[in-house]
């Protein structure tokens, strides 16, 4: 199916009590990832995005009750010199979690099909080539156990522009923008094509986009919450495993016990 980012712009006000669903959110998400713990399965959240979208905001919600040790947010950046001297997908194998965890990206190897593409810093071949190996390396995650979950979270131009001004205005927001922001909303044409494109050869069967409507900023997280809420839950048994009868009778024993 098509995805037409104009489709995720009305920006309507979330309709509910904002706490009290945020609330009922976290509680679910703990549940899910002490699931994700007991029964080892590893799982990978993507998120990419317009500048100044509110990808941060929604990742501090989603591990807002989180367990610390079961859990990695990466912030993907350009990548180094010791990246650059390999395939572009090497330093993201040195990132998947292991059994048990959830591995979220701040921006991920959708940067080959991205920003690499419209700002020239790959060939023409690479980025084109870039869609089968994206494909390929999500396959393979998921063959092995991972759930993969992909969002994208669109804002429109006005709404960036708010966002981008109120950062520039705040001496403590101004930390989050810089000189790539200007020069990316310049090429919004350019970025608008290759997520077009990203869509059309990258949301499969197995690991398809959810594109969250970011224009409220509270209905947004609550979507993006519930999005990835849904996706991982979906893969992983809400059942917690059987207690061990020998464990539980020498527990039971010990906590009987009187000094």
């Amino acid at each position: 199916m098509k995805i037409d980012l104009s489709d995720y712009e009305a920006g309507d006000k979330f309709d509910g009590d904002y706490d009290e669903a945020l609330q009922a959110l976290y509680e679910r998400l703990e549940r899910i990832q002490v699931a994700h713990i007991l029964h080892k399965r590893p799982a990978i959240i993507v998120l990419e995005g317009w500048d100044a979208a509110g990808k941060g905001g929604i990742i501090k919600r989603l591990t807002a009750e989180w367990d610390p040790r079961f859990f990695e947010v990466m912030p993907i950046a350009a990548p180094g010199e010791t990246e650059l001297a390999h395939h572009f997908l090497w330093r993201f194998w040195t990132r998947l979690p292991s059994r048990g965890h959830i591995a979220i990206f701040d921006r991920s190897w959708y940067g080959r099909v991205l920003v690499e593409r419209v700002e020239g810093y790959c060939s023409k071949a690479e980025w084109k080539r870039g869609y089968d190996e994206i494909n390929d390396f999500e396959a393979q995650q998921i063959e092995a156990g991972a759930t993969v979950v992909k969002l994208f979270v669109h804002i429109t131009q006005e709404k960036q522009d708010e966002e981008l001004l109120e950062r520039l205005d705040d001496p403590w927001k101004r930390w989050k923008t810089g000189a790539d922001d200007y020069r990316n909303r310049a090429r919004r044409a350019d970025y608008l094509d290759a997520i077009e494109d990203m869509f059309a050869k990258t949301s499969t069967k197995q690991a398809p986009w959810t594109v969250i409507d970011g224009n409220n900023r509270k209905a947004g997280r609550i979507a993006a919450l519930t999005a990835i809420a849904d996706q991982l839950e979906a893969k992983v048994s809400m059942e917690p495993p059987a207690i061990d009868p020998e464990f539980e009778k020498m527990a039971r024993a010990a906590l009987a016990a009187k000094d």
